[in-house]
């Protein structure tokens, strides 16, 4: 494996949901000390790089992502000790710590708001974005909050509004406010001071607002069913120009430690999402690549977006790839159950740094949730449309034992009624499960240089086969994912080859002659060993 590749290039990250990983304290909700215990899970999964979502103070009006001190843990979650705790058990397995990141906005809770709205003439007032009413007296623009309504708050204290583009507990900071970098810039040495090996940075695209106010237009693509939010397009509360010179502000924070890593949130076309590596790569060194979330199942479409995105990387850009996260549904209920392992092959076999999300591993789906225990403010504000989040949040089930074994008191949310067959205990023991391939997958990712940092070359899909070519020293492996529930056949580029390792985990050794029969939901890893 080539010296020149870092550690998060070559690694696998993990998303964790601390609320539901592990809950050593019986109050339900998962929290730092029993991520602890559960670490070697990671370590035998093969994974080497945990990102945690936010952990800090919070008084959880969007569960940690309304932020109400940037320097510190949440009570329910533990302590600082705690977390230096976590740093030292983490990387003495081995593995690498990310720390989610919130930098758009803060909680009206935070000092600094609380001091901002206290009065027009307070220094911190430019800290946020404060606005007159319009002339009508309403908000002062068009501009909407992500999680419904009016994305423009009134304060009656100091008679202007303040922008907000998700709940009105979330203010956003200005960042064309130097003031604000430098504060943020050290949060984020606070933490890398204690050892931490990156941040993955949430909504990076929204940090610059326009500063000339104007409306959004109206969206020509909006249909019944949609998101409110998408009426308008926000082509001046998100994604500005300026918001580059932001980014490489943030970048330059990272560099001055070694080997740390810089991680984008980003939901935009392929397009723009690449504009985030920043001229002569001083931007993120990972903006999240959530095409696979966004796409069709379906074989043509996604070696279209391959095949885009590749090209549209820029020199020295390194891919990623993302299947699933705590904003959207999860994987096994996307595609079925059948095709989640032929989406965990597909993750691990493409070129860049996979991120999986805990749980999926499992093959867990989301697990409904009644009304009267809905937790999600999106859902609550928005409801009927199908945007709660809460269902792909659920707590980790670790064992058939009662809620789990995620705790002993009465989880935050509820845990699916397949528990008993979906858990990391039941799941290790059979060899057969998609945690064993998943597994088998990492394994055979890290081990070989072809997976791990070789080249990719597309073969055109065949019907419903998706097919490409991973690369290294003359090495060469055909990836052939059946993505139907029926059987199909693949050409194999030489020839004969050697089936490295299947979905179905029940069959190896030689594939002879031009044609490999896939059986329906498979997908394998074939060695090319003819000329």
């Amino acid at each position: 494996m080539g010296d020149d590749h870092l550690w998060w290039q070559r690694e696998i990250i993990y998303q964790i949901y601390p609320r539901s990983f592990m809950d050593r304290n019986g109050d339900g909700i998962g929290d730092l000390p029993g991520l602890i215990d559960r670490l070697d899970h990671l370590v035998w999964l093969g994974v080497g790089a945990v990102w945690l979502s936010p952990i800090y103070p919070s008084p959880m009006a969007d569960f940690g992502y309304d932020v109400a001190d940037f320097t510190g843990i949440h009570p329910i979650f533990g302590t600082l000790g705690d977390f230096d705790r976590l740093i030292e058990e983490t990387h003495a397995r081995g593995l690498k710590l990310i720390l989610d990141l919130v930098p758009n906005h803060s909680s009206d809770q935070h000092p600094w708001f609380i001091e901002s709205r206290s009065s027009r003439s307070n220094a911190r007032r430019d800290w946020y974005i404060w606005r007159d009413p319009a002339r009508n007296g309403g908000p002062p623009n068009n501009w909407l909050s992500v999680f419904g309504g009016s994305g423009w708050q009134w304060d009656e204290a100091t008679g202007q509004y303040y922008y907000h583009a998700f709940l009105k507990e979330q203010p956003d900071l200005n960042w064309r406010n130097p003031k604000v970098r430098d504060a943020m810039h050290d949060a984020m040495r606070f933490w890398l001071d204690r050892g931490v090996d990156g941040f993955r940075v949430d909504v990076i695209w929204h940090l610059i607002k326009d500063d000339r106010w104007r409306d959004n237009p109206l969206n020509p693509g909006f249909a019944p069913g949609m998101s409110p939010y998408n009426r308008l397009l926000p082509v001046y509360t998100a994604d500005r120009p300026e918001v580059l010179d932001v980014v490489a502000g943030l970048r330059r924070v990272v560099d001055a430690y070694d080997e740390r890593v810089l991680i984008g949130e980003i939901y935009l076309p392929i397009e723009r999402l690449v504009a985030y590596y920043g001229e002569d790569l001083e931007g993120a060194h990972l903006p999240f690549n959530f095409q696979l979330i966004l796409s069709a199942w379906d074989a043509q479409d996604i070696a279209a977006l391959i095949r885009e995105y590749e090209a549209a990387l820029p020199p020295g850009g390194w891919p990623n790839w993302v299947l699933g996260n705590h904003d959207n549904h999860r994987i096994a209920s996307r595609v079925g159950p059948a095709q989640a392992r032929v989406a965990a092959m597909l993750l691990l076999t493409l070129r860049g740094t996979p991120t999986m999300y805990y749980g999926d591993e499992l093959g867990m789906p989301d697990v409904p949730i009644p009304p009267e225990l809905v937790q999600d403010p999106y859902e609550k504000n928005v409801p009927g449309i199908g945007v709660g989040r809460d269902p792909a949040r659920t707590p980790m089930p670790w064992n058939a034992a009662r809620n789990g074994g995620f705790t002993t008191g009465k989880p935050w949310l509820p845990l699916g009624d397949d528990v008993a067959q979906i858990n990391v205990e039941s799941e290790r023991h059979d060899p057969t499960s998609i945690l064993s391939l998943n597994r088998a997958l990492i394994a055979l990712r890290q081990s070989d240089p072809a997976l791990t940092c070789g080249g990719y070359a597309q073969v055109e899909p065949h019907g419903p086969v998706l097919t490409y070519l991973r690369e290294h020293g003359g090495r060469r492996l055909l990836i052939a994912l059946n993505l139907t529930s029926g059987p199909a056949t693949v050409r194999l580029p030489a020839g004969t080859g050697k089936v490295l390792l299947s979905t179905h985990l029940d069959r190896g050794g030689s594939a002879e002659g031009d044609a490999l029969e896939l059986r329906a939901d498979e997908g394998v890893i074939v060695e090319l060993t003819g000329t």
